[in-house]
Parts: structure tokens; C-alpha cells; sequence
């Protein structure tokens, strides 16, 4: 077991921006990067749009917060959570794998998921031709024909944002009405680049001898026909998938799952903070997720200063567990 000041749970944009700004503090935090270090972003095949850099990978990115964080003393373990314990207040117990946290403070920054398709080529073509995110790759499909699957608000947004680089956009929906507000689904169809087909889902993903998507074999749910539609890139916008479950009955959260904080970004437990996409709805961009974790750490480095009185020594906590 041991005993921390600062426990960041997940390694994305957000939680190595807490680890920076914790570990500049001297708190030596703890950041647990889960599965997958860098979280979605290590998939990205390119990111164009970090302030500071032109071009890099999403994994060279993840590289460099690490490398960053670590030379301030920040602690990356590489390990996921598998239980938690808000409910006795500070100190809190962060159980990994392969260890027991006691923390005075923990900062949540576990991401959401975008939702799947769940269709065969999904996983196998992401980051060559399957995206979860235009303002993150529309770039990258200048000149090309790409489809969109999805009707609410995310999938028209993001369709209307592809039509400045794509040759065209065509919104595939399982429905024959979308879901998305009045405004949007008007501006969508005054738009000429993007069409709609109707009354359809995507039953696979299909790849070229480049090893890049060439098509989606489609299914019309009326009249069962399937057939092929040639496409350069599926954009996917069926939801987000918080990662929120683990703290079920302990953090607050809206009714999608999300983890509900304030503007200081703390949560209902006093001393635990949350941010990034765990928490963000709206954005869901590394710059923005980035900031949120900054401004989520100082807000734990002052709450460690307003309780410092309160506060056991590490090796004590310890040793009274």
C-alpha cells in the first residue's frame, strides 16, 4: 500500500496536464494510465491542430507528455483501476492491479469512448479511413468522399465542418428523420455537398490493397437490400461512452454518464476532481481536455493547501490501514 498526495486516474490530455501541474507543485503525483497510455489519442494518426506543433502523431504526442511530466517528478504507472473508495472522505483508496493507493486527493480524467458500430473493418481500418472526429481528421480527406453515420446534433455538426475539405459527405441513418435540431438538419440540407440515405445501416467496413478504406457494405432495414457504397472515409457519431461506471454511486453524474463538476472542476466528494472528457460533453478536443486537466490540478493543489492541517503524514496513513 501507498500513500499519496496526488492519484491521477487515466493518461490522456487531461490527466498528464494534472500530472505536470501537481508534480511542479512537488506533490509527486501518482498518474495510472489505465490500458491504453494516452488513451484515444495515442490512435490518432496525425494531429495537426496542438498549439505548438505542426504535425505530429497522436503517440509521439503521448510520448512527449510523458517524458514531460516525469521530469517533474510525476509517477507513470502503467496499470489500470479496478475499484475505488470515495466514501470515507480523505484519504481515498485507489485499488489497481497490482497495488493499494491511499490519496489525499485524486483527480479523474478517464475519458469517454466514442460509442461502435460494432461491424466487421471497424477497429481493423481506425486511423485509416475510420474516425471518430472531424475537426480532428477532416483535414486529412481533402479533395475525397466520405460518409457520416449517425442524426443528432454531433453527426450534422461535424458533417457541415467536412464539407470544407471533402468532395462530398453523405449522412447514412438508420431512420428516415433525424434527430438533430431544426437549424442544424436545415443548414445540412441547404448544403450541396452532403447527401442523405435513408433507412440504412452500415454492415461492414471495407479496406483496399493500401490498407486504407475503399467502401461500407450497406444494409437498407426496409427492404433488406445490402450493396456497396464506394467511400474514402466513415466518420462515426453515434454517441459517446463515458467512463464512469466504475464510480457508480460515489461521483454525481448526469443522466449520459458524465461526471458532473463544477467550474473549479471538483465533483460532490470533497477533495476528488474530475476533467477532460469524463466530464466534457461539448468539446473533446486534446487542447481543451488539456486545459481542463490544468485548471482540475491547480484546483487540487489548493484544496491540499486549504486542508494541509488535516492531512496525515504519508508514512502514518500508512501504517494506520
Amino acid at each position: 500500500m501507498q500513500k499519496k498526495r496526488v492519484v491521477i486516474i487515466g493518461s490522456g490530455p487531461a490527466g498528464f496536464a494534472a500530472a505536470l501541474y501537481t508534480a511542479r507543485a512537488q506533490l509527486k503525483p501518482v498518474l495510472i494510465a489505465g490500458n491504453a497510455l494516452g488513451g484515444q489519442v495515442s490512435q490518432t494518426h496525425e494531429i495537426e491542430n496542438y498549439l505548438g506543433f505542426e504535425s505530429l502523431s497522436g503517440m509521439e504526442l503521448v510520448q512527449k507528455f510523458q517524458s514531460h511530466v516525469e521530469h517533474f517528478g510525476a509517477q507513470v504507472v502503467y496499470d489500470a483501476v479496478t475499484e475505488v473508495d470515495f466514501t470515507k472522505g480523505s484519504p481515498f483508496t485507489v485499488k489497481t492491479h497490482g497495488e493499494t493507493y491511499l490519496a489525499d486527493t485524486v483527480i479523474v480524467t478517464i475519458g469517454a469512448d466514442p460509442r461502435k458500430l460494432k461491424v466487421p473493418g471497424e477497429a481493423e481500418y481506425i486511423g485509416r479511413g475510420v474516425s471518430y472526429c472531424g475537426t480532428c481528421d477532416g483535414f486529412f480527406f481533402r479533395g475525397k468522399d466520405v460518409v457520416v453515420v449517425g442524426g443528432g446534433d454531433s453527426a450534422l455538426e461535424e458533417s457541415l465542418f467536412l464539407t470544407r475539405f471533402a468532395n462530398s459527405v453523405n449522412i447514412i441513418h438508420r431512420r428516415d428523420t433525424l434527430r438533430a435540431g431544426v437549424q442544424l438538419q436545415s443548414r445540412a440540407k441547404k448544403n450541396e455537398k452532403i447527401s442523405f440515405t435513408w433507412n440504412t445501416v452500415v454492415e461492414e467496413i471495407l479496406g483496399g490493397d493500401d490498407g486504407s478504406v475503399r467502401a461500407v457494405r450497406l444494409k437498407n432495414v426496409q427492404t433488406g437490400e445490402v450493396y456497396e457504397k464506394p467511400t474514402d472515409g466513415v466518420f462515426i457519431f453515434i454517441g459517446h461512452v463515458p467512463n464512469s461506471q466504475i464510480f457508480a454511486g460515489q461521483l454525481a453524474t448526469n443522466d449520459n454518464g458524465y461526471i458532473i463538476t463544477d467550474q473549479r472542476y471538483r465533483t460532490n466528494v470533497d477533495g476528488v476532481f474530475a476533467a477532460g472528457e469524463i466530464q466534457d460533453e461539448i468539446w473533446r478536443q486534446v487542447i481543451t481536455s488539456a486545459g481542463q486537466g490544468a485548471a482540475a490540478g491547480m484546483s487540487a493543489i489548493h484544496w491540499l493547501e486549504e486542508h494541509e492541517d488535516e492531512l496525515q503524514p504519508l508514512e502514518e496513513a500508512v501504517q494506520e490501514t
